[in-house]
């Protein structure tokens, strides 16, 4: 009699489950792979962006150099940056195109030349971010990722270069928002396993309908040198003409 019923509350139990919703009844570990290209499509929303931010370079004692730099962006593959103030880097530009082309104006050579792909793991104009930092972002398309963990507040991934794509770091660990799938955090990992570099986005919020950082720091951990920006102002969606993506603009004086 006791197997019995042990039996019949088995087979309810079992009919009970079948019949909940596949959230109730079970956790569904999400698809990492998703969940990353949901990030590049957050960061990447607006059609175009002009953004103005204030460049903090951060020595090992806490002395600070101020800079200011304007960037422009159209759609999720194009970007120019140049630097604004102060005189001795005015008007240095930075153009990344399609297909990882890039670009680098120094005006006291007046002339661009283009990026070849074994410095762009090197320091832009002396800050922590390397010249592949400072590109168009759809990690998506060059990073396999897997998840390590799940807070009550993020995924968190970890993303490992696509065969054939070459990246200076080995491996790169994520905090991706749940409310909004804005990144707020990444580890950068050299390839001997070491972590080497810290971003953090900072103060994120809704501004004119796109998330949105008002602060982005890269940390050095290997020189505990650190680079802040600062967004003073930010235009979205105002129809950049694609003239503002050419070598002939970045030879422009700001």
């Amino acid at each position: 009699m006791r197997v019995a019923r042990s039996l019949t509350a088995l087979g309810i139990l079992l009919i009970l489950t079948q019949a909940l919703p596949p959230s109730e009844a079970r956790a569904i570990p999400p698809d990492p792979q998703a969940v990353l290209a949901r990030a590049d499509s957050v960061i990447n929303a607006p059609l175009d962006q002009i953004q103005d931010m204030e460049l903090i370079l951060i020595e090992k004692n806490g002395s600070e150099r101020i800079r200011e730099i304007r960037m422009w962006q159209k759609g999720d593959d194009t970007r120019t940056v140049k630097f604004l103030e102060p005189a001795d880097v005015r008007n240095i530009g930075f153009l990344s195109l399609p297909d990882d082309v890039m670009y680098l104006y120094m005006p006291a050579f007046k002339k661009v030349r283009r990026i070849a792909a074994h410095v762009k793991n090197q320091s832009f104009a002396g800050t922590d971010f390397t010249y592949d930092d400072m590109g168009t972002i759809k990690y998506a398309d060059d990073y396999d990722a897997k998840l390590a963990e799940e807070t009550p507040d993020c995924f968190v991934l970890l993303l490992s270069p696509r065969p054939g794509t070459e990246k200076d770091y080995a491996q790169l660990k994520m905090w991706i928002t749940k409310g909004t799938f804005y990144p707020i955090k990444t580890e950068y990992y050299d390839r001997g396993g070491s972590l080497c570099k810290i971003m953090e986005r900072r103060e994120v919020s809704q501004i004119q309908g796109y998330w949105t950082a008002a602060e982005v720091e890269m940390h050095d951990l290997k020189t505990q040198h650190r680079t802040r920006m600062r967004l003073s102002n930010v235009e979205f969606d105002s129809g950049l003409s694609d003239d503002m993506f050419t070598a002939r603009f970045l030879q422009r004086r700001q």
